[in-house]
């Protein structure tokens, strides 16, 4: 069910890789035997997770840089594309949220704009600069991370909400505009994963059920080795999808044009429909 053509990946690039959800994925890949190529902007936590991943035994290569910085980004990707060779996988990770649980009027706008920046900006600068790379390996799979606050309205978060909805628009267009040559994209919802950003907002407060790390991994990597193909252009949840669910619910999704980012009719009287 993978894309023809299009082998299971063996080089991947992480953004926001010195910690939380970024490091699992990148030590999680390198298991696995990934090359991979690590970008966040702490140089010191950033070397501590590229030594994690060359002791898996992968090659692991990591650069700093800003992913709103178009220069900082084009230096990166060019860099990693050197020491990998190839990038088969990009998974868009580095994100931010705004520090406090407040409506929109409550909120600084430059505030919620530094938000929709980093997690829009930085997926569409970093994916601008690797889809050259990718494409002239053949094609392969790109990973943008979303959350359920992009496909549901919400009282808080204005700034993270309207980044992953505006994230998952991108997901849907890339699929659809580059599937033909050889490159799927997935929205994939961490969960709750214990991470300093989670532990940090008051609506996880006292939280004692989290989705393990594992779980993102194990999603990651099923996208890299292409069993999720068929579904490119949807939303994944870890601790509550693995790849056997999603293979089990494949025909349902693709029959009911399930799991992307839609607006919903009426019915056939609809004259939206």
């Amino acid at each position: 069910m993978s894309v023809a053509g299009v082998p299971a990946a063996r080089t991947a690039l992480v953004t926001g890789a010195s910690r939380g959800i970024g490091r699992a994925i990148a030590v999680g890949l390198a298991a696995r035997g990934v090359s991979v190529g690590l970008v966040a902007r702490d140089r010191n936590r950033l070397d501590d997770v590229v030594a994690e991943c060359r002791a898996q035994g992968a090659t692991a290569v990591g650069v700093t840089a800003d992913v709103t910085d178009h220069d900082d980004v084009a230096a990166a990707v060019s860099a990693l594309a050197g020491g990998l060779d190839r990038i088969d996988l990009l998974v868009n990770n580095a994100g931010v949220i705004e520090a406090v649980e407040q409506p929109f009027l409550d909120t600084d706008v430059e505030e919620t704009w530094r938000v929709v920046e980093v997690n829009v900006r930085g997926p569409l600068l970093v994916t601008h600069a690797v889809l050259p790379v990718m494409l002239a390996g053949g094609g392969g799979r790109v990973v943008n991370l979303n959350s359920g606050l992009g496909f549901r309205s919400a009282e808080i978060y204005t700034g993270y909400a309207v980044s992953k909805g505006a994230l998952a628009r991108f997901t849907g267009l890339l699929d659809l505009q580059y599937r033909s040559r050889g490159v799927r994209a997935f929205d994939l919802a961490p969960g709750h994963v214990e991470t300093e950003m989670t532990t940090a907002m008051p609506m996880h407060a006292g939280r004692t059920s989290w989705t393990a790390p594992s779980d993102v991994v194990d999603l990651v990597a099923a996208i890299g080795d292409g069993i999720l193909d068929d579904l490119g252009g949807r939303f994944f949840r870890a601790g509550t999808d693995t790849p056997a669910s999603l293979l089990a619910l494949r025909d349902d999704i693709l029959a009911h044009d399930a799991r992307a980012l839609r607006l919903p009719t009426a019915g056939p009287d609809d004259p939206l429909s």
